[in-house]
Parts: C-alpha cells; structure tokens; sequence
C-alpha cells in the first residue's frame, strides 16, 4: 500500500469502521496472479474496502482533504489543454501518479493520487521549476486521467511520426541535400530510406542487410526473432551498400576490413540513432545497422519483467550506499536497459550520477554521461579515473572488460562510491569466478561485490490476442506441477493477430536470477572457494534461477513453457 492507503487504512480502524480480521479477509480475496501489478492491487484493495465499509468515495476523499488542508477536484469535469498537459513528462505523471490541470499565477496545478508522497512533490517541484499547488481526487480516476491524456498524446506522437511520411521526408544527417540527388541515385535513397522507416515501424531493434550468393536479403530483428523482408534486386546491392555507408560516414573505398559508423534520423521532432557496422563477406559486405532511440527508454522495473518479490530485493540492491552490481548476460540480453532503468528509479536531485559508456546508447536526463574514445586515450579506465574526482555518489561502467577496470571500480566501490557495470557471464555466481579470472584478489570481490544479477530476455504473449490453454501432461511434468496446482495457473497462448504480426507474440521480458552477497556468502568468497559451492550455498539460501523464475513467468501467462526452455539451461 502506498502511504495515503495506509492512512486511510488507520482512520477507517480508529473509527470502527474496519478490523484485522476484515483486512485479511479482503486480502485473501484479492490474491491475483503475480503479473498483476502493485497499483492494480493497491486500488483493488481500497475498492474492496470502501465496499465493505458503505462508505462513497467522494466522501473518503473529502474527509482526506479536511485532514491534509487539500482542496478536491472532479476529474470527470476536467478537460485540461494540450501545453497543462505537457507539463510533466509522461514518465513523471506515472511515476509521481500526477495529473496537470492548470496554472495559478506562477504555481502548477497538480492533482496527486497519492498525496502523501512528499518525495513525490518535492522531485516535481525540482523538476518543473515552479512551485505546485497540490490537490487531491481518488487514485483510481487519477491514474485513469493520467493513462488517457498521457497514453492518448504518445499515440499521436506515433502516428504523426509515420503519418504522410514519404521515404523523401526522412532526414538523413549526412549532408545531402535534395538538388544534389541526381535521377540516378533518387531511388536508392528511397529505398534504403523506406527500409529505416519500415523497421521503425515494426519496432525492429536490428536491420540486417546480408549479401548471398544469389540475393541480397534484408532481414529485421523483431523481438528478438529475425523476419525476412521483401529482397532488393540482387544487381541493386553495390549501390545499396555505398549508399548505407556514405549515410554512416565510413570510407566507400575500404571493402576489406570491417568498419564501424552512426546514421542519425530524424523524422519531424523524433531523432533515431543507427549504429552501423559492416563486414567483408565472401559475396560483398554485410551490413548491420543497431536502432537506438534515444527517448524510449523510460521503462519501470515492472515493464522489465520483475514480479514483486524481485523487484523489491532489486530495489534494496539499487539503493545500497556503496560496492558493485553486476549485470551478467550474453550480448543482446537487455543488460544495458536494466542498467539504464535502475539509473531511472534512483536519479533523484540529490544524487550525482556519472556513467562511462562505449557507446552512450541512450541519454538520460539528470546524469553525467561519458563517452569512451579510445583513439584519444579515454578508454574505460581513465574515465573512471576522472571521473571519481567529480564526487559522485553512483558511478556506471559500461563493461567491465579488464584488470584495470576492475581494480579501479573495486577501488571506488571501497571508497564509498556505488558502482553498476556489466559482464558477460553465464550465471550471476559465476560473476565472481569472472573478476578473480581477471586477477582481481578474492579479499576484494567479497569486500566489494553486493550483488550479481543475470538475465535473458523471452517474447511476451500479445496482449491483445491471448487466450487460455490446457498444458498438456508433459509441460506440467517440466514445470514440476501437478493438474490441481495447474488450476490455479494463468496458461496462456497467443493467437496471432494484425499487432503482433500474426506470431502471437509482442514485445520482450526478461527472466532473472539475483544473486545477493551475504556475510557468509562474502567468507566462502573471501576463501576462493570453487563456483558449484558458491552456487550451491546461493540456491540453499533461496536464490531462483533464471529458469524457475522462467517457469513462475509461465504459470502467470506472461509467455510459454518453450520460450523458456529456449533461452535458459537446467541445471542437471
């Protein structure tokens, strides 16, 4: 419960009008599945309250107003413009659950559905820069306004960024201009530009353009699957290439080593960053081209993929005063938009965040980003140098790739500095063997190291065409349940419809494993001890592993049972 529940809670008790015995019952009723997000439960359980009780909820509200000297607003009767509404950034209005409906003078109107969140009106004082006239209204018609105008305004943003779009009216920031495009080359610019307007479209994360021998073939990464695209006549390749490297602005001369560039887009007031790179293959260069866009990122750790009971030990993990988090995955696990969005829940005014990063994929606003060059001696290591003279509390290393790294991030971990970075590992214990591999001295992980968390990423059922399934015998034999216990389940499958292209699957989550350093797990690493004991003293003490927290994803039809088995391994 947030802290205005809790208050409504007490007084409802202290006027008889609730017990213990009728919140627990209330409780019990309302055990959702664990998909089910805190705020949905939170307002289910007040609804369920206020039912119980008789009491109308405009008159709960009045009586909260009395109570904090707050004035009431009728969210129905609101109809607040465009410019009140952009105000607050959507991300703010979800995270403070705030609404903007006018402005008094120099101070913003906001109506809290959370009013006894004093952070929450502080940080937005900060951020806007003006001073908040609070008022209060029920959260349940507060988040439902905050969904409407905010959802609503980033339909729009959408569909005026593909709207009446011609391949022509794409932006590439190579300094072409349209009198220098001869008739010639119009309609491979179009279509190299059709092809960037097209992933964007899908929500591709990679474009692939592979020279074969008889084809040339244009694949996109859609939640993590590749789908063919319609292929480019095969004569049309050597102009297709140069033209996608001028855009990256890589030399059209070298074909024999690999090369790396950047394309920006723009399209009206949305910038896209394409990280290319390409390579020399038997039949021409291959060419690979990395979206990055750099205003989407603002996901919260639920939209991750963490169910409450991780989300909270992550939290605790975040915000711990100093030591090192590790991220451990493959390339392409979604470890540096985990990183991104711990960043996200822990930027807050009064702390100094400086990351060093190569590249900077995604900025982010209140954080002192760093981009490594190498070529000019700022590699990973004398970043981080400098930047502990900046006095920050949280530091971010992007990769932790070698010895020197890691001391220095030890170094600054030791010294009252919280540092995050990533690994590649397969496990989260194994983070450890992987820094004592490097030559870091045992005595210094264990005093260092507070947690490790790895991750793979499976595909989400659709949302808009899911529907339920019986398991067969089989899938519950793997997920090591039986037929009454499967009852209680949410097995889901999804159907294929337009949104998620027909394959029943939209979007990403990923699957965890977080392994927290313990006093006694600090003194068997304090002793080098080998990783299976390490792993196995985790497991006792309760640590999931990626699959069986796969399996709980599965139980509250999140995705499938072969999702799972795809992307995680057992442990016999």
């Amino acid at each position: 419960m947030n802290p205005t529940d809790e208050f409504l809670v007490e007084a409802f008790k202290q006027q008889g009008l609730v017990n213990d015995e009728m919140l627990a019952e209330i409780s019990a009723k309302l055990i959702h599945g664990e998909e089910e997000s805190e705020v949905a439960k939170d307002l289910a359980y007040m609804d369920a309250i206020l039912e119980t009780t008789g009491l109308p909820v405009q008159e709960v509200i009045n009586f909260l107003a009395a109570e904090l000297n707050m004035d009431t607003v009728d969210m129905e009767a609101l109809s607040p413009s465009e410019e009140i509404i952009s105000l607050l950034q959507p991300q703010w209005a979800r995270q403070y659950e705030a609404y903007p409906i006018g402005i008094n003078g120099t101070e913003v109107e906001i109506v809290f559905g959370n009013p006894l969140d004093e952070d929450g009106l502080d940080n937005l004082t900060h951020l806007l820069g003006k001073p908040i006239y609070p008022k209060i209204a029920y959260r349940g018609h507060v988040l439902k306004a905050i969904d409407e105008a905010y959802g609503s305004a980033e339909e729009r943003k959408m569909n005026e960024f593909f709207e009446g779009i011609g391949n022509e009216d794409i932006e590439i920031g190579d300094g072409t201009k349209p009198e220098d495009i001869s008739e010639e080359d119009a309609p491979i610019i179009k279509f190299v530009h059709s092809v960037i307007k097209d992933a964007l479209e899908m929500r591709a994360s990679d474009i692939h353009m592979e020279p074969l021998e008889k084809k040339f073939r244009i694949r996109y990464r859609v939640d993590g699957k590749l789908q063919e695209q319609p292929d480019p006549p095969k004569r049309l390749q050597p102009s297709i290439i140069s033209r996608t490297k001028l855009m990256a602005d890589v030399s059209l001369a070298e074909k024999r080593v690999p090369l790396d560039g950047r394309i920006n887009v723009k399209v009206g007031e949305k910038v896209i960053d394409l990280r290319v790179s390409t390579l020399p293959t038997v039949h021409g260069e291959s060419i690979v081209m990395r979206i990055l866009d750099k205003e989407s990122l603002s996901l919260g750790l639920p939209q991750l993929g963490f169910f409450s009971d991780d989300q909270s030990v992550f939290e605790g993990v975040i915000n711990m005063p100093d030591g090192i988090f590790l991220v451990t995955g493959p390339t392409g696990s979604g470890k540096s938009t985990t990183l991104y969005s711990a960043l996200n829940v822990i930027n807050q005014p009064d702390r100094k965040i400086i990351t060093v990063e190569d590249p900077v994929e995604y900025e982010v606003a209140g954080i002192n980003q760093v981009q490594v060059r190498a070529d000019i001696g700022m590699t990973f290591s004398a970043a981080l140098r400098a930047m502990l003279r900046q006095a920050p509390n949280i530091v971010m290393v992007g990769e932790i790739r070698d010895l020197e790294t890691a001391e220095i991030a030890i170094n600054a971990s030791l010294t009252g500095h919280m540092v995050f970075s990533t690994l590649h590992t397969n496990d989260a214990p194994s983070a450890v063997s992987r820094l004592i591999d490097m030559g870091v001295k045992p005595f210094l992980v264990s005093a260092s190291l507070r947690a490790a968390l790895a991750q793979r990423l499976v595909r989400s059922i659709c949302q808009n065409c899911k529907q339920p399934y019986s398991p067969s015998t089989s899938e519950l034999s793997v997920l090591g349940i039986n037929a009454d216990q499967a009852s209680n389940a949410s097995f889901m499958e999804g159907q294929g419809c337009d949104k998620c292209g027909g394959n029943g699957f939209r979007g990403r989550k990923g699957v965890f494993e977080i392994f927290v350093i313990n006093q006694e797990l600090e003194e068997m690493i304090y002793h080098n001890v080998s990783i299976v004991e390490l792993r196995k003293k985790a497991r006792e003490m309760g640590m999931r592993t990626m699959r069986e927290d796969g399996y709980r994803k599965v139980l509250a039809g999140v995705t499938t049972l072969d999702e799972v088995l795809l992307v995680t391994t057992s442990e016999e």
